[in-house]
């Protein structure tokens, strides 16, 4: 698994990639009320492509690597508690096809994220 300083995590599940936001941020904000989901199609690394709403504050997710979204956990729509319960396992946000596998050669890993925590 990877992490980006904006607090997403990308990890590979065979030839697609899996994203969704950190334990660090979804503790960060609370209790998750809403979350908009990225409509599938090319999006470019950095670029907002989902929205998580929690009783304290909304926060932009955004894009950790270029690649195409082809699914989204669509579970998250009625229950965006699992972002809470689970926000590195079924709290995901989407699945992706990345344009280069390589770009996760540029993010943190667990340990260079917890660094950066601190």
């Amino acid at each position: 698994m990877k992490y980006t300083k904006e607090h997403e995590w990308i990890r590979q599940e065979g030839n697609l990639a899996v994203v969704g936001v950190s334990n660090h941020a979804q503790e960060a904000l609370g209790d998750v009320v809403f979350v908009e989901l990225p409509v599938p199609g090319f999006l470019s690394a950095g670029s907002e492509c989902a929205v998580v709403e929690s009783v304290k504050a909304a926060s932009e997710v955004y894009m950790p690597i270029d690649g195409e979204v082809i699914e989204v956990n669509d579970m998250l729509t009625d229950e965006p508690s699992l972002v809470n319960e689970d926000a590195e396992g079924a709290g995901w946000f989407f699945k992706m096809i990345p344009a280069s596998w390589d770009d996760l050669d540029d993010l943190m890993d667990e340990d260079e994220y917890k660094d950066y925590l601190d």
